[in-house]
């Protein structure tokens, strides 16, 4: 009786494991960002989306696939420039599965075929650059590498999204000539600077000498023309006044002749105002003063003045002697 128990019992168990063993193996659940692939007895059979789904036990069997977009990192490879430099370089390729079918059926293991692609790629892309160009145009790099591999993984049904370069090593003696180079094209910047300034201070101290130039030019313009309008005045005035003056002793003149013409003359007067006459001429600086044998108007002048000046009591001048008429000196100064 103990032992018809007991083996029951242990069949009671087996056959519940049994069927819990079953339940498990004929559900199955598909995390999300992932899909099942059926394959009933090595055959595909259907793909299955995120969630629970069942399975015949012991006939299908399913392979979960990522469908995420995910980095593959790949070590450092080393790579010879157009201009045979050696260069290590890594790079990180960024891919996501868009054909689970090919994916799992088109390439044993499409990661592996993915990673020895990019170093195919990697090694032709630089091959074509030199070492300025490895080091200055990544962006570059990226698309050739892109373009480079598109076709073969698109076939194995995963996509390149992106390519990047994280870094590229030359060796230490190109990192040496380098820095020398850079150095020197420092101090060819430096050089090149400092002429430059030098060039646009003696432009300036240029500029503004002729600048000073120009102004004290223009003041001494200013300067002569201002001088030369003053003096221009003056001028004026001057002659504005000798005008005037020469106006006003025509004028005085002309009332003169004209009080002249409305008298008589008296004989007395007359010989007094040529013997003046003949006193300033004779007096005059630097002239010498010829008077002619015909002045007989003017000695018969004189004659009416000395037989005027006797009536009125005053001194005589004395008379020529043998009845020639006087003669008037020859005054030379």
């Amino acid at each position: 009786m103990n032992a018809g128990l007991v083996v029951g019992i242990v069949v009671g168990v087996a056959v519940v494991g049994a069927v819990v063993t079953m339940l498990i193996r004929s559900m199955r659940i598909v995390q999300q960002g992932s899909v099942g692939v059926v394959k009933r007895l090595g055959e595909f059979r259907g793909i299955r989306q995120p969630g629970l789904h069942p399975l015949v036990p012991f006939v299908d069997t399913m392979v979960k696939v990522d469908m995420r977009e995910f980095p593959m990192t790949g070590d450092q490879q080393q790579v010879i420039t157009k201009d045979n430099v050696s260069l290590r370089v890594s790079a990180t390729i960024f891919c996501q599965v868009i054909d689970v079918k090919a994916a799992l059926f088109e390439i044993a293991d499409f990661q592996l075929a993915v990673d020895q692609l990019s170093r195919t790629a990697l090694r032709a892309v630089f091959g074509e650059l030199t070492l300025d160009e490895s080091l200055s145009q990544r962006d570059t790099i990226n698309t050739r590498m892109q373009d480079h591999m598109a076709d073969a993984a698109m076939k194995w049904g995963v996509r390149l999204n992106r390519i990047e370069i994280l870094d590229i090593t030359p060796p230490n003696n190109v990192l040496q000539a380098m820095s020398e180079q850079k150095e020197a094209e420092q101090h060819k910047r430096a050089a090149i600077l400092k002429s430059e300034g030098e060039q646009q201070s003696a432009i300036n101290s240029a500029g503004g000498r002729k600048q000073a130039a120009i102004l004290e030019a223009e003041g001494a313009k200013q300067a002569a023309i201002l001088a030369a309008e003053a003096q221009m005045h003056v001028l004026e005035l001057q002659a504005e006044g000798e005008k005037k003056a020469r106006t006003l002793r025509g004028e005085g003149d002309a009332a003169a002749l004209a009080a002249i013409d409305r008298v008589a003359v008296q004989p007395n007067t007359l010989a007094v105002m040529q013997l003046r006459a003949l006193q300033e001429v004779a007096t005059a600086p630097n002239t010498k003063v010829v008077v002619p044998y015909e002045a007989a108007g003017l000695i018969g002048g004189a004659e009416v003045l000395v037989d005027a000046l006797k009536g009125a009591g005053g001194p005589v001048p004395s008379a020529p002697t043998n009845g020639a008429a006087p003669q008037p000196p020859s005054v030379s100064r």
